[in-house]
């Protein structure tokens, strides 16, 4: 038997929907795990089973991280590459990643999934692209890991191949062979993809980078993906080192290597693309790729300034994410935006791009980016239940509130006060619903110092 929630007397109801439906006193009916109706109050249906009351607050659909390796929660602040640059900072780290294991990998995964759920976000991609000799098993545990925290899913199956040894800038003891790759890939796609509506679990396809394999896995990937219709992520032009280096390896620009290997359609999304020139994100938009912006991790190794702006009106999906939490220290969606809309500002202007655009990129940019738009990323009937409100009553908004959809960008919202995830209240009044998730907290630390040394 079906059961109705209502969330009624919500204050602003920001839909991202094609029409930019804004709803002041409104309420959102869910049946189940999905939006059955929604308007202005009061509400005049069948008595729900539940009735959340959402006076003072402002709701917009559950954002939607596209880019992130939930494992560097373990690494946050580690003091050895806090004034590095990325080729520094990955050399760095490598040797130390290639130790994680797999309760290192579940706690990573469930404590950076929980803090994602505080600041908004119900649904995250994960890119695992480090797999230990023997230890293909972890991406199974982070799945796992995910499930228990209720959060929606899109883990990347990622690869490498290429070590030290043949040029690139892991150690050998985290790459692998093009058959063991091909193999897993096959093997997490038959485990675990769900193309159901609704899927609280979908895998893509993710390469570390076009660096970090051989162009036969690369065009291999992209095959498997065509075949198999899935998703298909990696990194792409985010820093000028990686523009020389691809210069200097294969005598083109990142982009139009891409293209080269068959990676740019419209089931593909990059993350950063930070040095694209306007030729190359006409040829992005062309293809209609997504990309996943992380201005935190852009600003905090110094990589630049995405060119966003410039891409919002064209068919590029832009979307948002906070990237690895060793590069961004922290996994707080909410907050990713704001950094978004001010580090736009800071290039192109204050009047270049809005607070709702910028929401409007991580809620249907989000969806559009995974492929999911006709299920995620806007409140209207018919899509998943995923529901975030913020409580305006805030010390941080007192004297804000002429435009409480702005509001949430351009002062300092530290978190959300309600998350539902499918129709489940996973935050309720700013906390965790399940409080057991804390627990993690003192072994994460434990399992981090490990790494110190």
């Amino acid at each position: 038997m079906s059961e109705l929630k209502l969330i009624e007397n919500v204050h602003t109801i920001f839909t991202a929907d094609p029409e930019g439906q804004e709803l002041r006193d409104g309420y959102v009916l869910v049946e189940d795990n999905e939006i059955e109706e929604l308007g202005n109050s009061p509400y005049k249906g069948p008595e729900p089973d539940l009735a959340i009351d959402g006076e003072d607050k402002v709701m917009i659909p559950g954002l939607i991280n596209t880019h992130h390796h939930l494992f560097q929660t373990l690494f946050r602040n580690f003091k050895e590459v806090n004034n590095a640059k990325l080729f520094t900072w990955l050399t760095e780290l490598y040797d130390r990643w290639a130790k994680v294991d797999r309760r290192a990998i579940h706690v990573s995964t469930a404590i950076g999934a929980a803090e994602l759920l505080l600041s908004g976000a119900t649904t995250t991609s994960d890119h695992l692209y480090l797999f230990p000799e023997g230890k293909n098993d972890i991406f199974d545990v982070e799945v796992e890991a995910a499930k228990e925290v209720g959060i929606r899913f899109h883990p990347c199956r990622g690869s490498m191949s290429l070590s030290r040894e043949d040029g690139g800038l892991p150690p050998k003891e985290v790459v692998q062979t093009e058959e063991e790759i091909i193999r897993e890939y096959r093997r997490v796609i038959e485990e675990y993809h769900d193309r159901d509506k609704f899927a609280m679990t979908k895998i893509a396809l993710a390469p570390c980078s076009p660096f970090s394999v051989t162009d036969e896995i690369m065009r291999k990937t992209a095959e498997l993906a065509e075949k198999e219709d899935m998703a298909l992520h990696t990194h792409l032009a985010e820093t000028e080192d990686e523009t020389e280096f691809c210069l200097d390896e294969v005598g083109m620009r990142p982009v139009d290597y891409m293209e080269e290997l068959s990676w740019l359609d419209d089931r593909v999304w990059f993350a950063h693309a930070v040095h694209v020139n306007e030729r190359e994100i006409e040829k992005l938009s062309e293809a209609g790729v997504g990309m996943s912006h992380c201005p935190s991790s852009n600003m905090r190794l110094g990589s630049g300034i995405a060119p966003v702006v410039k891409m919002k009106d064209t068919d590029i999906k832009v979307s948002m994410a906070v990237d690895g939490s060793a590069s961004n220290d922290t996994s707080n969606m909410i907050k990713e935006l704001r950094q978004a809309l001010l580090l736009q500002r800071v290039k192109y202007g204050a009047d270049s791009i809005t607070p709702r655009e910028v929401l409007q990129f991580g809620t249907i940019g989000g969806a559009r980016a995974l492929g999911r738009e006709d299920e995620l990323g806007s409140i209207e009937p018919g899509k998943a239940a995923d529901l975030v409100m913020v409580d305006l009553n805030r010390l941080e908004y007192a004297g804000g509130l002429s435009d409480p959809v702005s509001a949430l960008l351009m002062c300092d919202t530290k978190g959300v006060d309600f998350n539902m995830v499918d129709g489940e209240v996973l935050v309720e009044d700013g906390e965790l619903c399940d409080q057991e998730l804390l627990d993690y907290v003192d072994e994460q630390n434990e399992i981090a110092a490990r790494f110190y040394s």
